[in-house]
């Protein structure tokens, strides 16, 4: 059947915090805490084609995504369309748009082909997301700060623990320290074959964190606690990564642009997933875009990129044209 339709989807980006776990295979793995952003996004629109079709395909990524997706709903081809991604982050920058890209175009698909919309698990099974961290799975649903404990080793997707908005004034200021890319795929697996297993204390702390305080701090629109909160939380996580990373971030310009922040007196810094985006925590859009000014008029600090990101608390949209 030829359709018609023309679908058009944005999602947020995500940003990571830290993992809680890995190396138990006979319990609760990866876990942890992170939130979603207003920019950069991800854009993918599909239309009408005389055949299967992709334009802007970062990594050659779109006809695998559409694949996995056919052979998850029984279909023997691939629809009659073209797929153009209109925006997206770069690959392997902290930022999770391998599972942004690959759920947009999976809702997408389910879009034009005129299916009934699915669950959130259901649409990130059926395109390989969420194997670990299912953070940017429920963001991509939901937006906001999104907590979850971990899977099972039984589990496709680990179950969400909690959810809450991020006050609309924040602003995640993102600088990049580097154009080089974080770790994926078989370098990623490598590396968590490499690395020894979260000791249960570590986990334990961090668990305690997320639900002491950085998810209290989130509900009482709290800034100064989250910001304390999302700096414990996460150089305790990044510590679990030294062998990899050489130390709590990933190399000595991700370190020395942490403490220059530091030392501003700005208490909310971190890397997002592998790095290299850090992220930093800002009450309002004054203040980062002063933090923005700094940071590109040092030259100790040097980053290669500075975008100044709103929360978003609301997920992917979608949009079908008749």
């Amino acid at each position: 059947m030829i359709r018609r339709r023309t679908v058009l989807v944005n999602a947020p980006s995500r940003l990571h915090f830290g993992l809680l776990s890995f190396g138990h295979p006979d319990g609760r793995q990866f876990g942890g805490i992170g939130a979603m952003i207003d920019k950069p996004g991800v854009a993918v629109r599909v239309s009408p084609a005389a055949s299967f079709t992709s334009i802007n395909d970062p990594e050659n990524r779109i006809h695998a995504i559409a694949d996995a997706w056919r052979e998850s709903v029984w279909q023997a081809d691939l629809p009659l369309c073209e797929i153009e991604v209109l925006a997206a982050p770069p690959l392997h920058t902290g930022l999770g748009v391998g599972t942004q890209l690959a759920l947009a175009v999976s809702l997408a698909l389910d879009a034009f082909d005129e299916r009934e919309p699915c669950e959130i698990e259901e649409l990130a099974i059926r395109v390989g997301r969420g194997v670990r961290s299912a953070v940017g799975t429920y963001g991509f649903q939901c937006g906001g700060l999104i907590a979850e404990l971990g899977k099972l080793d039984t589990e496709e997707i680990a179950p969400l623990y909690d959810w809450h908005a991020i006050p609309e004034d924040w602003r995640f200021v993102l600088v990049s320290p580097s154009h080089e890319p974080g770790l994926s795929g078989n370098s990623e697996r490598q590396a968590f074959a490499e690395l020894p297993p979260v000791p249960a204390s570590v986990t334990e702390q961090l668990t305690k964190e997320i639900c002491e305080q950085m998810l209290p701090a989130a509900a009482d629109s709290d800034f100064d606690r989250f910001s304390n909160s999302l700096y414990e939380y996460g150089n305790l996580a990044g510590w679990c990564f030294e062998k990899i990373q050489g130390g709590a971030y990933n190399g000595e310009r991700a370190e020395r642009l942490v403490k220059l922040i530091r030392e501003l007196g700005i208490r909310g810094v971190g890397q997002s997933s592998w790095g290299p985006t850090l992220f930093v925590l800002c009450r309002n859009d004054s203040d980062a875009l002063q933090l923005r000014n700094e940071l590109l008029n040092d030259r100790h600090a040097a980053p290669t990129e500075v975008v100044i990101a709103p929360p978003n608390n609301s997920g992917a949209t979608l949009m079908v044209e008749p």
